[in-house]
């Protein structure tokens, strides 16, 4: 089959790789109708090499149509349309009984000491190969494999992979009181999701991205929208001079800003892997200026979300200033199978009330990958969302 493949540091292509195959009686097979790109993707791209074997297929925001199905399966038959977590779970163990799916104790990475196995997501991960490809294979799949209806179109299901309960769970995490205002620092696919859904559950919702065409989108759902540029005080001004109650952060490390942190993530990325696993494992560096922008525009006794994705080990952190403004923080990888129930149902509603048919900016086929990565990462030709069709 074809699947997009990770060559090098900004260098990804389609390559004939072997088909999947059922490996345990609990497997299924999919054909993958289609596969999105994710701003995580883009941290493979641009910073992960270390962990990362060339030809790794990549991919983790995925559906399709199951095509073989294991002895062990009782749940899903050939021709099921189904859609796939991006976590493998075994919705058994310890940890899956209380919902937290992504550290479950089956699939979890002890070696690394990380938690549930991902797609598509290098070693730290499982190096389970990833759905940007014509056909997965899907692990424990009576647990993992959500099945859908087959009369809408894969736009209203195939977020469900990923991107819209982890934004589900950011708001969430956020505990916005009731008649509270919601910031969103990052209008990407996960802060276009966050958004919506504060707005949704009835929240004030003021977004800040220093992008026009994603501010645009965000206004198009009745989101005020405020630039990068002195966002701070804007966020007070704003509300009463207190600052927002509750801001998730769906930007993550890579954000725009932090020159040293940059500088160091370049010289990382540009030692061999012996030298880089460590020194990233040991004394990484994240991007911060989202991160501290949220620390310090919201108010004080609020709660910070961190939505976007955060890999640092010696990030300096402002101790002083969240203790002395009693700030609660809430983070981590989405539980997606916990919030599957509550979703399916609201992307399925002929509504569409938050919008899951108005996100995908490029549509091409899955040859097209590599140039969309690019086009993605440089946030060039108003791209915002990607979805492959292999």
């Amino acid at each position: 089959m074809r699947a997009l493949t990770w060559q090098s540091k900004r260098t990804v292509t389609v390559e004939e790789v072997p088909d999947p195959r059922i490996e345990q009686p609990t497997d299924v097979v999919i054909r993958v109708t289609s596969a999105a790109i994710c701003g995580s993707d883009l941290h493979l791209y641009e910073l992960f090499g270390p962990f990362l074997a060339k030809g790794d297929v990549l991919g983790h925001e995925t559906m399709g149509v199951v095509e073989e199905v294991g002895a062990g399966v009782t749940g899903l038959t050939p021709g099921d349309r189904v859609v796939i977590p991006f976590v493998i779970a075994c919705g058994d163990c310890f940890m899956c009984a209380r919902g937290l799916t992504t550290q479950c104790e089956t699939t979890q990475n002890r070696d690394q000491g990380t938690g549930a196995a991902l797609y598509g997501y290098t070693s730290l991960y499982g190096s389970v190969p990833g759905g940007q490809a014509e056909r997965l294979r899907v692990p424990l799949a009576d647990f993992n494999a959500t099945k859908v209806g087959q009369e809408l179109p894969d736009d209203r299901y195939l977020f469900l992979s990923d991107i819209l309960p982890t934004a589900w769970q950011g708001v969430a995490f956020a505990a916005v009181p009731e008649g509270g205002t919601l910031a969103v620092l990052g209008l990407g696919p996960v802060g276009q999701f966050a958004a919506r859904i504060g707005r949704h559950l009835g929240h004030r919702v003021l977004a800040v991205d220093p992008v026009p065409e994603r501010r645009a989108m965000a206004e198009r759902h009745g989101i005020e929208t405020l630039d990068m540029e002195g966002a701070t005080e804007a966020l007070r001004e704003a509300t009463e001079g207190r600052g927002p109650d509750s801001i998730v952060d769906a930007v993550g490390m890579e954000a725009h800003g932090s020159t040293g942190a940059a500088t160091a993530q370049a010289i990382v990325g540009l030692l061999p892997d012996a030298l880089a696993k460590p020194m990233m494992q040991q004394a990484g560096l994240d991007r911060l200026s989202a991160l501290m922008t949220s620390f310090d525009a919201v108010r004080r006794g609020g709660t910070v979300s961190l939505s976007g994705v955060y890999v640092g080990t010696a990030d300096p952190i402002p101790m002083m200033t969240l203790f002395d403004k009693q700030v609660a923080i809430r983070m981590g990888q989405c539980n997606v199978q916990s919030w599957r129930d509550t979703l399916l149902p609201i992307v399925e509603d002929a509504s569409d009330p938050l919008g899951v048919e108005d996100l995908v900016t490029h549509r091409v086929p899955l040859d097209r990958a590599p140039e969309m990565y690019e086009t993605f990462q440089k946030k060039e030709d108003g791209c915002i969302k990607v979805v492959l069709e292999p």
